[in-house]
């Protein structure tokens, strides 16, 4: 699959990497500077109960320089002194060319002579003393006058980006004594904010390092200065690190120190008592938030879909006086609008145009989001048309919304019509478009369309990104393809991505949907090994790995963590636990939790009834899952495609053929694109049927629609044909499965041994399980049980004990006591005779269909 792929496409700026080997041994280890959180006690014992293995991840960056060991020996200076404000300058010049009026006409002079194109590092020893003399008035030096001056030529030289000759500058004075008292804690914030523009956070951090060693002061605007400059690079460990060392040092942050660490917290994903604590911590030393305080706290509540803490402090700005501005509006909407909270997002809108703020598209955007998760997509179609109304033009962010809103409910073509839009009006996809149509192929199996997603990307002179990553892997973990999710996570690597807690995230994700809950646990533990903390997503991610297993008892305890550290549960930390209990079969648990939903204890969002609406289905619970679908409808909550599926599936199992076309003359009104899940249930209802050959007729209907279609939909095709003696087209249909590299499984030989053995043809039967065992296919009980059951049927007893009493001739794993291992007596019960072959595969097969939905 991975050759077919061809994932080196995606790396048009990197070299080919060699082709990685399908190897789960992953190599993760931590950033040198990160500690560890203490890992959450009920994590830390759900992983130790799990068989981890061997498992390693690696997340060192081939690209990151090595950081300086920033030694804490020397504090602050503790004398109060006057200077400019970081990112609060009142020069009069700013945002224009960088003017000379600071600085003597001796240093204008100087700074020409460094901007010549000639002039390099190496002439400073040769420039530097005719300068000194200028600053030695009567044999003394005045340092006042040459600390200013020297201020003034490093900020020109930031200017115009000379970084190299600041630099070069500031060695000349560290290596001269007499002159070296000019270079204070002020220009060090400079020339670190310099090194952290372009990039050299590593110098910048080795600088101020060398600073301290030399005994120089190095006060809070330094300290910020660092912190800013790592933060600005994505270096949001490291910025951590400086803040802890500053306040150990007894340099107490000002409120720009605190202000860049909680926007570090926020893109963090730290959780949510941290932030608060930074807040308590900033009121209990005096330092008054300000407007840009709030929000950055409102923007840090979008990632837990925190709407009510953010609603508090925007009360709490208001109340002390401080006016909301655009900045407050937007970041407050787009709280309301990642927690699916359209209403409220909408009477933002109003209050900001009342307050004098007119929306920007960024705002309408915002709008548009809410509206498109939430599913309600005809309403983010008409906040679209509004904003051109009002004179905006949609953007990229516009048109990729909606088409992630549209692939999302499963509305595949509308999807595409919106991409085709997009395209017509001009505007450029970008790498997020991109992303979200890899999603929406990916999800339906269309590799090879998910392909020339890739092949624009590199027309459109795209770079991939973290989320391109992410996506693939979480199209590889629904797919069920564990393998392809471990080479993409190498090739990650390889091309220099440095794996985030987003991936990790969607790593526990798929690896659960490959049925392999120890690897996820792993990933798991290796995460807080390396330091990243986990967020709401990351304990959503846990919960849904235990739901899919049945283990409801774990999930509880997750559950109770989560509140107990402050991470407020949302609509997705529900409908786990109601996976959780159906899958382990705690129908009262469940319909309790059910009953606080319908009752409003538990806030009844759209997502947790379409959970219902699933669960119950796969339960086989008819009238909880109507009522739940009901309910869905009532509210006037919009529907999905996994929704209108365990529909048709229940309804289908059932053989509700009227009911399952309503479902279907909706899914077509509507726009919905049938997926393969829809397919299958159909397969499935007229392989069951009187009318079986139809189940092949929807076959080729979803090959036609570019649906591949899997080893459930052959095997359900095969098992309606078997069902009715049809052997010869049910042959045709398995010599198909193998040509589109289908692997038959037990199911598929079951189907057939139980056919043959029905009809008395027990020598076919035997050959059937002859040829499963030499194509690596362990036969089950259902395998032999079913050939006696045929026996039995025919009271033919006798022949029945000969072929248990010869079975290990047949299959050579079998011991010879196959009364023990399959639970079959010498003395076969009359009672066995009512039993048909079908029935042991029947069940076996609809244990299998239900389970495909969720």
């Amino acid at each position: 699959m991975a050759e077919k792929l061809a994932l080196p496409l995606m790396l048009p700026s990197s070299p080919s990497p060699p082709k990685p080997s399908f190897s789960h041994n992953f190599n993760l280890q931590p950033s040198p500077q990160a500690q560890a959180p203490p890992t959450s006690p009920i994590l830390h014992s759900l992983l130790q109960e799990q068989d981890i293995g061997s498992i390693s991840l690696n997340s060192s960056d081939p690209t990151r320089q090595p950081q300086p060991h920033l030694r804490t020996t020397l504090g602050c200076s503790p004398l109060p002194r006057t200077r400019t404000r970081i990112r609060n300058s009142n020069d009069s010049n700013r945002g224009k060319p960088w003017a000379h009026r600071r600085l003597s006409s001796r240093g204008r002079e100087f700074v020409q002579l460094l901007l010549e194109p000639s002039f390099d590092v190496a002439m400073l020893d040769e420039a530097m003393p005719g300068l000194m003399e200028f600053y030695v008035k009567d044999g003394a030096l005045s340092v006042e006058f040459l600390g200013a001056e020297v201020l003034g030529i490093v900020k020109a030289l930031g200017y115009y980006k000379k970084c190299d000759l600041a630099m070069g500058l500031i060695d000349w004075f560290m290596n001269h004594r007499d002159f070296s008292m000019a270079v204070n804690s002020s220009v060090l914030s400079v020339v670190i904010n310099i090194l952290g523009k372009e990039g050299r956070v590593s110098a910048a951090a080795d600088l101020l390092h060398s600073f301290r060693k030399e005994g120089f002061d190095v006060d809070v605007y330094a300290y910020t200065s660092l912190i800013t400059a790592f933060a600005n690079n994505g270096r949001y460990r490291d910025a951590i690190m400086v803040f802890k060392e500053m306040e150990g040092e007894g340099c107490r942050p000002n409120l720009i120190t605190y202000n860049v660490i909680l926007n570090v917290y926020g893109k963090m994903g730290m959780p949510w008592m941290k932030i608060v604590g930074i807040v308590d911590e900033m009121k209990n030393t005096d330092v008054a938030p300000d407007l840009y305080t709030y929000n950055t706290i409102i923007s840090c509540c979008r990632r837990g879909s925190l709407y009510e803490e953010a609603d508090g402090f925007f009360r709490e700005m208001k109340m002390l006086g401080l006016s909301p501005d655009k900045v407050t509006y937007n970041a407050l909407l787009d709280v309301y609008g990642k927690s699916r909270r359209p209403k409220e997002a909408m009477e933002v809108l109003k209050e900001m145009e009342m307050n004098g703020f007119s929306p920007t598209i960024v705002t309408y955007n915002s709008l548009i989001s809410a509206y498109a998760r939430d599913g309600l997509l005809d309403e983010a179609m008409e906040i679209k048309n509004r904003l051109v109304m009002k004179g905006l033009k949609p953007d990229v962010f516009t048109y990729t919304t909606l088409l992630s809103g549209y692939e999302k409910a499963g509305k595949d073509e509308l999807a595409m019509r919106i991409f085709d839009e997009m395209r017509t009006s001009g505007c450029k996809p970008n790498i997020c478009t991109f992303n979200a149509l890899i999603k929406m192929h990916g999800n339906r199996g269309k590799f090879e369309d998910m392909m020339k997603v890739f092949e624009e990307i590199k027309k459109c002179r795209c770079k991939t990104d973290i989320v391109t990553w992410n996506t693939l892997l979480a199209v590889f973990g629904q797919n069920g393809m564990d393998s392809e999710v471990s080479e993409v996570f190498e090739e990650m690597k390889r091309a220099g991505f440095v794996p985030e807690r987003d991936t990790f995230n969607t790593l526990i994700s798929a690896y659960s949907r490959c049925g392999n809950i120890d690897q996820s646990m792993a990933i798991c533990k290796r995460m807080l090994e390396s330091g990243v903390s986990p967020d709401l997503s990351t304990y959503n991610a846990v919960l849904a790995a235990l739901a899919r297993e049945g283990l409801w008892e774990q999930s509880e305890e997750v559950f109770k963590e989560m509140k107990n550290v402050h991470c407020k549960p949302n609509e997705l930390t529900y409908s786990s636990l109601l996976h959780a209990y159906a899958n382990g079969k705690q129908i009262e648990k469940m319909s309790i939790l059910a009953g606080e939903v319908y009752s409003g204890v538990v806030v009844p969002h759209t997502v947790l009834l379409k959970t219902l609406v699933l669960v119950n289905s796969k339960c086989d619970l008819l009238m909880e899952t109507e009522k739940a679908f009901a309910e869905l409808k009532q509210r006037g909550f919009p529907m999905d495609i996994p929704t209108l599926n365990a529909m048709v599936s229940i309804y289908g199992r059932r053989q509700m053929i009227g009911k399952t076309n309503e479902i279907l003359n909706f899914m077509k009104e509507s726009g919905f694109t049938p997926t393969l899940a829809t397919y299958n249930s159909l397969m499935y209802m007229h392989s069951r049927s009187g009318n079986f050959e139809k189940a092949e007729e929807v076959l080729r209907e979803a090959l036609v629609k570019g649906v591949k279609p899997d080893i459930i939909s052959y095997n359900t095709v095969i098992f309606g044909y078997c069902r009715n003696g049809r052997m010869k087209e049910a042959l045709r249909i398995f010599s198909e499965m193998k040509e589109y590299d289908l692997e038959p499984d037990v199911i598929t030989y079951n189907t057939f041994i139980a056919s043959y053995a029905a009809d008395s043809m027990f020598p076919e039967a035997t050959n059937v399980v002859r040829y499963m065992i030499s194509n690596n296919c362990r036969p089950n009980h259902n395998t032999y049980n079913s050939i006696v059951d045929c026996y039995c049927k025919l009271n033919r007893h006798s022949e029945a004990n000969t072929f248990i009493a010869n079975l290990s001739e047949l299959d050579a794993q079998v011991g010879r006591d196959m009364r023990n291992v399959y639970g079959i007596i010498d003395n076969m019960p009359n009672s066995r005779s009512k039993d048909t072959s079908f029935h042991r595969v029947q069940d076996e097969w609809d244990d299998t269909i239900r389970i495909i939905y969720v």
